[in-house]
């Protein structure tokens, strides 16, 4: 029976744990996918570069108001496609390599679940750690509605690699997986229709924020909101029955309804490794779980599912298994996030809702991009930011943006907070430049 002093379950964040100071370690990782993950392969990296193509196509249909002919004439999906994927695929096939061609790593490429603490079935193989990290990631959530396990549905991990542009598709969900993939698809020249249970798009971020993605998407594609599917079929068409009564006929169907941790694959009950309600494993402060020596990051422990706060995971767990006694915390008090549709979306700290519901006293201000003379030159009408402050303490409680550049502009404003800058600091202790676009920041704050 093979014996390490590390095992690690998943090759995504996971795997960027090994470094030189594990030079000495014996090392197993259990991968029987794409090493890199869910970001490299079908998420976060893939997904960008498709929508920075979309953006420049869908720029090209939108330039009237300022004096510019410009069409959109089509989009060669497979050569969009291969460009991506023939720059990523050999990145995920070299990190493969790499690994295997360590001489203190092994590497498993069958799955591997728990039969007792801090034991691996891998295969018909059996094998033991001292330590086990598991970081074995999400996958994409269906709901069980009649008929869908018979037809040929995509989820997130299939849709950017098909072979051709759809004419008509159809998205079931409204979370940041259906914006952006809405926003790629209607910009390259599909027809777009979502179907979303609930009042509006996104409805997890900022009501002000969900309103108006919400509102732009209504005007861009089908949005049909408040609206269950009721039965699909199949037969060389997608036959969707809405709970209005409504028939809607598509040739590709999407269904992004949301991610479930990876646990019940693993049997993590099996090791001894407690789990939510919602399935993600349980971890203390230093990212341990109930089994001692077993440690968990990434996806499957943190319902936040953001491939910048796993990675600050692995980084956690890399130092503290090299140094049990000087442990370090997780903090997630501050977990930006972005949704890359068009316009994007960027947000850090309380909404208004979650500030009301805890009780937090707060200041709000909203400053639009049209007030600035760069959102004069852009011709902007759409794009605002939403500001929240402690009116005690004059610190930043939440931000939220929509529009141009908006997950680069809030970086500045994540830094403020992490210093814990008052609003007053933020906005007269430096020069912003004019005029450009991080003015709008500086009119915001200026608002308390």
């Amino acid at each position: 029976m093979p014996h390490y002093d590390l095992l690690i379950i998943g090759a995504g964040s996971g795997n960027s744990i090994i470094d030189e100071r594990h030079d000495d370690w014996n090392i197993a990782i259990v991968e029987p996918g794409d090493f890199g993950g869910t970001c490299l392969n079908r998420g976060c990296v893939p997904s960008k570069m498709f929508i920075h193509t979309a953006d420049r196509a869908y720029m090209a249909q939108q330039n009237a108001p300022f004096g510019i002919e410009t069409n959109f004439i089509s989009a060669n999906w497979r050569e969009i496609r291969d460009r991506v994927f023939n720059r990523i695929d050999p990145i995920t096939e070299s990190g493969l390599n790499y690994r295997i061609s360590l001489p203190n790593v092994t590497v498993y490429r069958s799955p591997g679940r728990f039969i007792d603490e801090k034991t691996i079935l891998v295969g018909d193989e059996v094998i033991t750690a001292e330590q086990i990290v598991v970081a074995a990631g999400a996958r994409p959530s269906v709901p069980d509605i009649p008929g869908i396990s018979e037809i040929p549905y995509l989820t997130s991990d299939e849709i950017m690699r098909v072979d051709e542009l759809p004419a008509h598709l159809v998205i079931i969900g409204g979370g940041f997986i259906a914006v952006e993939m809405a926003h790629i698809f209607s910009a390259l020249g599909s027809e777009v229709t979502i179907i979303h249970r609930r009042d509006r798009l996104l409805r997890e971020m900022d009501p002000d924020i969900s309103e108006r993605i919400t509102e732009i998407y209504g005007n861009r594609m089908n949005l049909l909101l408040e609206t269950e599917v009721s039965k699909i079929v199949h037969d060389g068409t997608f036959e969707i029955t809405l709970s209005s009564g409504d028939l809607v006929v598509c040739d590709e169907l999407l269904v992004a309804t949301g991610r479930r941790p990876n646990t019940d694959s693993l049997d993590t009950a099996a090791g001894n490794i407690a789990t939510s309600s919602s399935g993600h494993i349980e971890t203390n402060a230093y990212l341990q779980t109930s089994s001692e020596g077993v440690w968990a990051i990434g996806d499957i422990t943190n319902p936040i599912q953001l491939k910048h706060l796993a990675n600050a995971d692995a980084k956690i767990v890399g130092h503290n298994l090299c140094n049990p006694d000087d442990l370090l915390p997780v903090d997630r008090s501050l977990s930006p996030s972005a949704v890359f549709g068009y316009p994007p979306i960027a947000s850090v700290g309380l909404t208004e809702k979650q500030a009301e519901e805890q009780g937090v006293s707060f200041l709000v201000a909203v400053r639009a991009f049209a007030d600035t003379a760069y959102g004069w030159a852009m011709e902007d009408q759409k794009s605002f930011i939403k500001v929240l402050i402690d009116p005690s303490t004059r610190l930043l409680l939440g931000v939220h943006l929509i529009g141009p550049q908006s997950p680069t502009l809030i970086q500045q404003l994540i830094q403020g907070m992490s210093l814990g800058q008052t609003v007053d600091e933020m906005a007269r202790s430096q020069l912003y430049i004019h005029p450009a676009l991080p003015e709008v920041i500086e009119q915001v704050l200026l608002e308390f």
